[in-house]
Order: C-alpha cells, then sequence, then structure tokens
C-alpha cells in the first residue's frame, strides 16, 4: 500500500494506538518520508504547548517528536479537556472555544468537524503521508452520529484503516469480531487489516487463532507486536500505576481527580534513586521526603478534595520534619492563601481558601496563558550571579518547560522567585526554603533541573536522568517493533 493517509484505530481505549502510529512515524521518517501524526480529537488532560502557540495532546507531541518535527496544532485540531464528569473545556486549533457539557459538545461536532478537515487539509499539502490516531473505539456506537474521531473521519477523507487490539487485557479475537460487528458495512470494508499489541509467549500457540481470524473476517493479521518492557513514553492520559520505583528516596504525589500533565513526573518515575508513588482517595498517606502538588483542571475542587482527604495536617507535619514540597501549576495556586474565580472559569464563582503555606494569592482568570519557556534556577550554590543564556556552566542549573494556565498569582515580598525566565522571576519559594511553587510543567525534564531540584528537596545523588534521551529510546524500540507492520502494509 502506498501510504498517504492512513488511519490506527483501536478495539478499545489504551490499545497502543498512540504508540502504533508513533512508530509508523518514525518508521517512514527513517525512510526520508515527510510524514506528519494526526489525531482528530482527542480526550485527555496532558496536553503540550506548540510551536504555533496552542495547546494539543501530549501523545501528538511525542509523534511530532517521533516524525521530527515541532508540533503543530494541526496535528490534533480538536482538544477536549474534561473538567469534570458531564463538561469539559473544548479546545479547536490550540485555543480555547467554550466550556460544554456532552450534549452540547455533540451539538457542536459538526463546527468541529470543519475544524478538523481544515487541519486535516493543510497537512495533505505539506506531507506525502499523515498517520492518523482514532480515539478510543469505533463501536461506540451510540457516538456514531456526527463522529469525527474514528470512522466519520476516516468516512470524510476515504481513507484505510488498520485495527488494533491489546492482547494482554484477554479476549483479542472477541475484541475484533464484536467491532466489526457494530460497523457498518462500509466501515468494515475500510479495516486493511488487524494489529495484535502486547503480546509475550508462544506465537506458535497463537497461530490457530490468527488462521480462524482471518478466516473469520477475510482480512489479515498483518502484525503481532511484542510486549516492551520499560518503554519511556508520554502518557496519553492514564496513571500508569504499574509505575513505582524502588529508589531510597520517597516522593509522593497525591492523585487529584483532575489531575493534568502527570507526565511532568516521568523524569523522576525513571530515576533509579527514586520511588515516586500516587496516593489515591482513601489510600493512606506514607512518609515521604518530598511531596508534590500536581497540576488541575479545576484547582478549586482539587484543593476541597485534598481537604477533604486529610492532606493539610499532612503536609503541615511534613514541613516540620523538615521534608520540603513543590507544587506545580494548579498545585502552585493550591499553596497559596486564597484561590479566587470571580468569573467562574472552573464552575461557580467565588473564593476559596487555600492550603495557607506560601504566601500567594491566585486569580483565576478567563484568558489561557500557553508558551514555551527557558531558563535557570533561583537556587542552587551560584544562582544568585546573573548568567547569559549561553553559559555552558551547570550552575545555575538550565530549566525548560512550558505553561499552561489560567491564572495570575501575586507573591509576597516575603518568598523567593523559584526560577529565573529572560529577566523575569517566576514562582515563589518560602522565606525557609522548605516550599517551592511554580507554574511550569516540564521543570524535571532537562537533567540539569532535575538534578537541581532533587538536590534542593534531599537527594544526594550522581545519577542524571535525560528523559529527552529516554524518548529517543523508546521512539526507536517501538519503531524496531513495527517494522513487520509497515512491510506488510507495503505489500497490500
Amino acid at each position: 500500500m502506498k501510504i498517504s493517509t492512513l488511519m490506527v484505530q483501536g478495539t478499545t481505549s489504551d490499545a497502543g494506538k498512540s504508540t502504533v502510529v508513533a512508530a509508523l512515524c518514525r518508521l517512514l521518517h527513517r525512510r526520508g518520508v515527510r510524514v506528519v501524526p494526526m489525531k482528530p480529537q482527542n480526550m485527555a488532560l496532558n496536553s503540550a504547548v506548540t510551536v504555533d502557540g496552542g495547546e494539543i495532546g501530549r501523545a501528538q507531541a511525542l509523534q511530532a517528536q517521533a516524525a521530527g518535527l515541532p508540533a503543530h496544532t494541526d496535528m490534533n485540531p480538536v482538544l477536549l479537556k474534561p473538567s469534570s464528569d458531564t463538561g469539559a473545556q473544548i479546545i479547536v486549533h490550540g485555543r480555547v472555544r467554550a466550556d460544554m457539557d456532552a450534549r452540547d459538545y455533540h451539538q457542536y461536532k459538526t463546527v468541529a468537524m470543519g475544524a478538523v478537515l481544515e487541519s486535516y487539509q493543510r497537512l495533505q499539502q505539506q506531507y506525502e503521508a499523515i498517520i492518523v490516531e482514532g480515539a478510543g473505539s469505533p463501536a461506540e456506537v451510540n457516538l456514531r452520529e456526527r463522529d469525527i474521531a474514528n470512522m466519520g473521519f476516516a468516512e470524510a477523507v476515504d481513507c484505510p484503516v488498520i485495527l488494533v487490539a491489546d492482547i494482554d487485557r484477554g479476549g483479542v479475537f472477541a475484541h475484533f469480531i464484536g467491532t466489526l460487528a457494530c460497523l457498518s458495512a462500509s466501515e468494515q470494508q475500510r479495516i486493511v487489516g488487524f494489529v495484535i499489541n502486547r503480546f509475550r509467549g508462544d506465537i506458535s500457540l497463537l497461530e490457530p487463532g490468527l488462521d480462524w481470524l482471518e478466516k473469520k473476517t477475510g482480512k489479515p493479521v498483518l502484525a503481532v507486536l511484542p510486549y516492551l518492557h520499560g518503554l519511556q513514553l508520554d502518557a496519553e492520559d492514564a496513571i500508569q500505576s504499574s509505575q513505582h520505583g524502588t529508589g531510597q528516596f520517597r516522593i509522593i504525589v497525591p492523585a487529584i481527580p483532575r489531575i493534568s500533565n502527570h507526565t511532568d513526573f516521568d523524569a523522576l518515575r525513571a530515576h533509579p534513586d527514586v520511588d515516586l508513588q500516587f496516593i489515591g482517595p482513601g489510600m493512606p498517606i506514607p512518609p515521604a521526603d518530598l511531596i508534590i502538588l500536581p497540576g488541575s483542571k479545576n484547582t478549586r475542587a482539587d484543593l476541597a478534595f485534598l481537604q477533604q482527604q486529610g492532606w493539610q495536617p499532612v503536609l503541615e507535619k511534613h514541613l516540620r520534619y523538615g521534608g520540603k514540597i513543590i507544587g506545580i501549576c494548579g498545585g502552585y495556586q493550591m499553596l497559596g492563601q486564597v484561590v479566587s474565580d470571580p468569573h467562574g472559569v472552573e464552575g461557580a464563582p467565588g473564593d476559596s481558601d487555600g492550603l495557607g503555606l506560601l504566601d500567594i494569592t491566585t486569580e483565576l482568570t478567563q484568558e489561557k496563558r500557553l508558551q514555551q519557556v527557558s531558563g535557570f534556577c533561583a537556587f542552587g550554590p551560584d544562582a544568585a550571579q546573573a548568567m547569559p543564556a549561553s553559559a555552558p556552566a551547570p550552575t545555575p542549573a538550565r530549566v525548560e518547560g512550558y505553561e499552561i494556565h489560567m491564572g495570575l498569582t501575586y507573591a509576597s515580598n516575603d518568598t523567593m522567585p523559584a526560577f529565573v525566565i529572560g529577566d523575569e522571576d517566576e514562582g515563589s519559594r518560602s522565606p525557609d526554603d522548605l516550599i517551592l511553587g511554580t507554574y511550569l510543567h516540564g521543570l524535571f525534564d532537562h537533567p540539569d533541573a532535575c538534578a537541581a531540584l532533587l538536590q534542593w528537596a534531599g537527594l544526594k545523588s550522581a545519577v542524571r536522568v535525560d528523559l529527552n534521551a529516554l524518548r529517543e529510546q523508546s521512539l526507536d524500540r517501538v519503531a524496531d517493533a513495527c517494522i513487520p507492520l509497515l512491510a506488510a502494509l507495503d505489500v497490500l
């Protein structure tokens, strides 16, 4: 098959669509093909800032990296960021359009499809191949009307589809057969083959099932992909509860209901001296060296959740014993005296008392700040010295990250900055230097900043984690595993 546009759909969420798209992008990029990833509609709280100053799903930014491209809003023209069980912030072409409940958004999909097709047409003009990722499953018949995420898109642009299922979940053949049964005749014909993901074991024991599936459906199994351990790839949304380190330096993160950009902690998960744990509702809160309050899509609601779960006295006791605390974005806002929402950005207008641990106040605003930033840590032995951007010295440590937030935070004169971005101070540290708050997502991604922040928190370790290098290695691993898939597509 000469690939111009290919869509990767899955029988379920987390079947491996994102990884297969990234792998195919990396393989085609290796061949010298001008390839680009695309996901028409994504629902995720992990997002990234693009080169054109917009916001897209984090998985599409990773796929862009696989294709050797800077992330662009056309790669994910519609992003839904849930703010409650029934409502979400609607982001189109990287910018907030509205907050809608599920019923209103279902009606809005006809408008959203126009934006999706605009992005697709622009990508067609610039690239030789487009690898498109579906969302959830095409078998969700209740969402078929006005669908823009799966077969609705594939039918609109007339592209072939491969269907991926995760054999590690069990029932892989039922997943394929059941999904096909939920599709219309034209949608069934659009599927050119199956991909079985995360297989481990003796392939000979699987082969009778593969023969049966091909005979039953008349469609080939294009590839059986292995279960790859130890991948360092950005999660699209869900927290991977199995990611639990064995190091001696313990970091705990409350798994708040609307946690956003938990990819901030990927470098810490990968650090051999760190044991990072997410603490969910009702779980005992263990002693720790460092507590990190993560970003949130609904700061006031998640702040109330923390207070209801008994985190306030835990944080206060942690500080009395000399422990360190970091707050990131929404977590930074929670650390202050008050979070004010006069415009009803996150729900009903009003004020919420913060945790009172930093002398800051926050007002939520209707304008979202989106930007990529770089600078230096404002702590460490040489932090007071002015350093030019080109300075090779490791201190003060360099930090790189991005801001995605709706709110302005005002710090008192008693606080110290966390970082220096350009000529401006960013974030806050408490006078006793036990608490650090910042709006920077990705603050641990640069190896210098990761090492400096962990040293500030009390870890004495010479290990440096280069998250980008780990991502590149993982992208090459998944690409190598998908070589048989690309070969099968070549001969279709």
